[in-house]
């Protein structure tokens, strides 16, 4: 049974690549190596494999600014070419983008798969440049929806509550990408939070961590209906290496420990997470988070 995922060692990165090479690359007489680009530590990879874990097909997403995102190096093995595994790997690719707040999806089709895009929704916008003086190349889009799956009110509550008393919030542009109450992912501004090294700025990648561990604690009293004050008790991070491009972090349910019923005693609540912060596929930096939530007064 053929399984798409993300390639996971460096073996796997290899095949990934040497599939992108085989398709893209070698039938035009392009050296190994080619294939691959500076963008690759800040993308997302897509590969399918089969049951002898041979790499099927392949395709990248890469975030073009917070909201926007492009698909590049769609290949697929000649032998699995005509089973579907192109628009798997696309339906991958634009659930991932559905995830990370991408709006609107491009990518640069050749002639002969125009018509393939198009069955999936997406739209010519004209010719957009020739690749080895012979393949020609159209530029193509398509508007990506949020997941249905996403509680779009409670995180718009939740960001303007950032945005309306957090100044620094605003000014980095930190959204709610995705909230389904088992996971939380968000996301700033990459140019804004940039540091002289083109990477992410380390006290925005702290602030981001800090403030996406507070607004986990905050969406769970929204949906427990509780209330209580929020304060950062305890924190670490660790950074693991530079953020490229657009980095994001996220709150899964599963790291998350504490008991909100004290605060039905009128007793004070700690909450300890962690967050995790990504740059494309790769672990940048684990935040550690104690947050106490202090009872509100019963009122006299």
């Amino acid at each position: 049974m053929n399984l798409c995922r993300s390639p996971k060692t460096a073996v796997e990165f290899e095949q990934y690549y040497l599939l992108r090479w085989q398709v893209l690359r070698q039938p035009w007489g392009q050296a190994l190596g080619s294939e691959r680009d500076s963008l690759e530590q800040e993308s997302f990879h897509r590969m399918i494999i089969d049951e002898n874990n041979m790499v099927l097909a392949v395709g990248r997403l890469e975030k073009t600014s917070q909201f926007s995102g492009e698909i590049r190096f769609m290949a697929v093995c000649k032998s699995a070419q005509g089973h579907g595994l192109g628009r798997k790997i696309i339906e991958a690719l634009e659930q991932q983008a559905q995830i990370l707040g991408i709006t609107d999806l491009s990518l640069k089709a050749r002639e002969n798969a125009l018509c393939f895009y198009q069955k999936l929704g997406y739209t010519s916008m004209g010719f957009s440049h020739l690749l080895f003086d012979e393949i020609k190349h159209f530029s193509m889009n398509k508007i990506i929806t949020h997941e249905k799956s996403h509680q779009q009110a409670a995180s718009m509550a939740l960001q303007s509550v950032w945005h309306d008393t957090i100044p620094l919030s605003k000014a980095m542009n930190i959204h709610i990408s995705f909230y389904d109450g088992e996971q939380l992912i968000t996301h700033c501004d990459g140019d804004f939070n940039k540091n002289l090294h083109n990477t992410m700025f380390a006290g925005s990648i702290y602030t981001l961590a800090t403030l996406s561990g507070w607004g986990w604690v905050y969406l769970q009293l929204r949906q427990l209906q509780l209330r209580g004050d929020i304060v950062l008790a305890k924190a670490d991070i660790e950074y693991h290496m530079p953020i490229k491009g657009i980095g994001y972090a996220k709150v899964s349910a599963a790291s998350v420990d504490g008991d909100f019923k004290r605060l039905n005693q009128g007793r004070n609540a700690r909450i300890n997470l962690t967050v995790h912060l990504y740059s494309g596929d790769n672990l940048a930096a684990t935040f550690t988070g104690s947050y106490a939530v202090l009872a509100a007064k019963a009122k006299k």
